[in-house]
Order: C-alpha cells, then structure tokens, then sequence
C-alpha cells in the first residue's frame, strides 16, 4: 500500500504540474534548460561519484560487458548531456504553434495548434544519460514526465534529478515536472503502467522484454518499438563503392542498437560482384554471415540461414544475407519479415529509388544511405525520446514535435451558423 500511494501521488503531482508547464512561455523553458545544463557541468564530479556506485554494483552483479558501458558515466557523456540540453533550449518551441489556418466561406478561420500529451512516463533501463535527454525534451515541449530508470542505474539518475530541480527551481517551474522514481523495487513499474488517470503517454525504453511486458499489461497509449530488423537491398542498378560502404557502415558502426543492419539483400545480377568483397569486409570485422544458398555458392563460407534469421534482431556481430530476384523481391521480404523500424536502397535508379520510398512501410526509409542515420540527433530533432514504428500518433525518431498533440482552433469576428 505505501509503494501504491508513493506512486499514484507522483502521478497527481505530475498532473498538476503539467498545467503548469503548458503555459510556460518559452524563454521561461529555455532557461530551466540551461540552468539544469549549467547545474549538471558544475555537478560533474558528484555524477561521476554517484555513477561509480551503480558501476561497482554492477559489477558485483556480474552485468555484461555492453551493459556496464551503457551504465558508465566519464566526464565525456556528463559535457554530452549538458550539450544535449543547451540545443534543446536552442530549438524552436512547438508548442502554440498553428498550422494550416483557412478561411471558409462563412468568414471563420480555422487552423491547428500544438499542444503538450500531458504526463509522459518513460521507463527505461541503464543508460543515465536517458535521465537529462528525457526530462528536456518532456520540458520544453510542455509535457510532466515520470521518469522510472533501470534498478542498476538508481544513484546516477537521482543525482542527474538533482540538477534537474536546481533548474526548473531557477526558471520558476514546478520541481514535479521532472519526477525521477526513487525505489528500485519492480512492482513500481506494475503500478505505473495502470496508472491511466494520471498518465497520458508511456515511453518504454530498453529490451525487447521490457516492451513485451508494457504492451501486455498496459492500456494507456505508449510510443514504443518492438524490433529493429533493419535491411539495406543493393539492387542491380547500385554503384558498387556506396554500396560496400553503406552496407559495412549499417552493420559494422556500431552492433547493438535498433538501427543496426540485420538483414542484407543483394540484386542477383549484381551478387557474384559484390558479395564477395562484402564478406571479406566483414571477415576483417569479425561478422558471422548466414545466407541463403544462391549467398552461399558466393560465398560459400558463409553459415546457412535458416527462416528464422530472416526474423531476428541479433544485436551482435551476425548479419543474414539473402540474394534477391530485385526490387520486387526485395521489397515483398522486407514487408514479410522486417519490422518497419528503418531500410535502405542502394540504387542510382531514380525510378527504384521513387518505388523503395513509397512501397517500403517502415518509420525510416532511405536512399544510399546507412541505416545508422535514424536517429533523432542525426534528424536534426535535438535528442529523441525513442523510436515509434507505430502509425498513430508519431512514427519514427520522436523529437519535440512527437510530444505534443493538435488540437482545431477557430477565430471568428460575430459569426453564428444559420
């Protein structure tokens, strides 16, 4: 009962706050901004401190390797946080915004204006740096968060709410805006996904387990995504450089995160070229490959990939490689086994490229480019507060924009309807 009661008054609070914060002008939000920006630079040395704590437990815990790095705070990622909240405050402010403003034939006008969700709570697991990117973000586009970091992570995410306050207290906002949960105990995450009367948006951030979990036990509307089995088709009109690059890069950059390459097709009449440097590419970087059977008289080294490899979201040092017929095939295995998060073409076919953008339907679709791109710092979007391959509201990198809603305005001058 006390843990229920700890949690539902969070949620009233937020509430509260969140009226608050939707009237905020937004030299009021920007300077809560950079006073937490400033407040989190000054405080480097007690973030590292608190940080070193979780390390240490995780450690004890015997945590894996990535999810240690993840969890690490050096003097690098605080100045990054700081940065991240600083071009959030330099971006334009969406909320009050309208869009589209007509006038009809009765002399009314009629427009769309941003406005915040609300309360967002965002659940999430052992990046700290999640904490400051999410609290921002929540703060200038007029939305109360909730904040429910990983249990590993609980000293760095309360020391990162410290600055946090210390800015919204500046600015003159409620402290309740930003409330980061204090219990490491899991049944906190249980009574928040019920928790529909106070909370309009949640935001699951972490393993496919943690997102399973959120979409079974809860009805309040979520911006998620489930996988991230990203593909990048050579078709046979590719030029050969790009596409080696573009496809080392998608896969080879970095392997554990949800716009990584998993999937690789390749144009048959372009395959016996271009797959063999490809695989020697990926040799020197230490990739396994599994492919289909024309891959494999390729490149016969490779593993052979069974249905379910079409199907997976390896997050590590594996890539299943299929060669195609060509676009047609290409884009009926994407829509079969893909998970609409992000895919690419390679092509210098204007006409394929127009086909691969309008019939692929995931949140991110590219022309010779890396998949590694979607991703809100790279849209231009500031930070993000996660990927959506939802279709209502937001989809894809959630910047600002994705945080706030429309509502219809009308201005009118004495009109009645007759």
């Amino acid at each position: 009962m006390e843990l229920e009661t700890y949690m539902h008054d969070l949620g009233r609070r937020a509430r509260a706050a969140s009226r608050w914060l939707a009237k905020a002008d937004a030299a009021t939000k920007n300077r809560a901004l950079n006073l937490t920006a400033d407040a989190i630079e000054h405080a480097g040395a007690r973030l590292i401190e608190a940080n070193a704590r979780d390390v240490a437990a995780a450690r004890l815990a015997k945590l894996d390797a990535a999810a240690i790095d993840r969890l690490t705070l050096t003097e690098k990622t605080v100045a990054a946080m700081a940065d991240g909240l600083r071009q959030i405050a330099s971006l334009p402010d969406p909320v009050g915004a309208i869009s589209e403003l007509k006038e009809r034939p009765t002399g009314i006008k009629v427009g769309r204006m941003r406005v915040p969700l609300g309360v967002i709570a965002i659940i999430y697991e052992s990046r700290p740096n999640v904490t400051a990117d999410a609290a921002g973000l929540c703060l200038k586009s007029g939305n109360a968060c909730i904040l429910r970091g990983g249990s590993e992570s609980i000293h760095s995410n309360q020391a990162i709410a410290v600055c946090v306050h210390e800015g919204l207290r500046g600015a003159g906002l409620p402290e309740d805006a930003v409330q980061v949960v204090n219990t490491t105990d899991r049944a906190a995450v249980g009574i928040l996904l019920h928790m529909n009367d106070s909370v309009d948006i949640l935001v699951p951030r972490g393993g496919k387990s943690l997102i399973e979990r959120v979409m079974n036990e809860s009805r309040i509307p979520m911006i998620k995504h489930l996988d991230g089995i990203c593909h990048v088709y050579i078709d046979d009109a590719a030029d050969e450089a790009k596409a080696i690059r573009i496809a080392d890069n998608a896969k080879t950059q970095r392997l554990g995160t949800c716009n990584t390459m998993e999937t690789l097709l390749v144009a048959r009449p372009v395959a016996a070229t271009i797959l063999p440097k490809l695989a020697s590419v990926y040799k020197s970087k230490g990739i396994e490959l599994r492919g289909d059977d024309a891959a494999r008289k390729i490149v016969p080294d490779m593993k052979a990939a069974t249905e379910e490899d079409w199907r997976t979201e390896y997050l590590d040092a594996i890539l299943a490689v299929r060669v195609v017929d060509g676009l047609d095939q290409a884009i009926e295995h994407i829509a079969t086994y893909g998970s609409q998060h992000t895919d690419a073409i390679v092509t210098e076919n204007t006409a394929h490229a127009q086909r691969f953008l309008r019939e692929v339907d995931s949140s991110s679709v590219m022309v010779n480019a890396s998949t590694r791109f979607a991703d809100g710092y790279e849209y231009g979007l500031g930070a993000e507060i996660g990927i959506s391959t939802d279709k209502l509201h937001a989809r894809g990198p959630v910047g600002l924009e994705g945080l706030t809603s429309l509502k219809w305005v009308v201005f009118g001058d004495g009109q009645i309807r007759t």
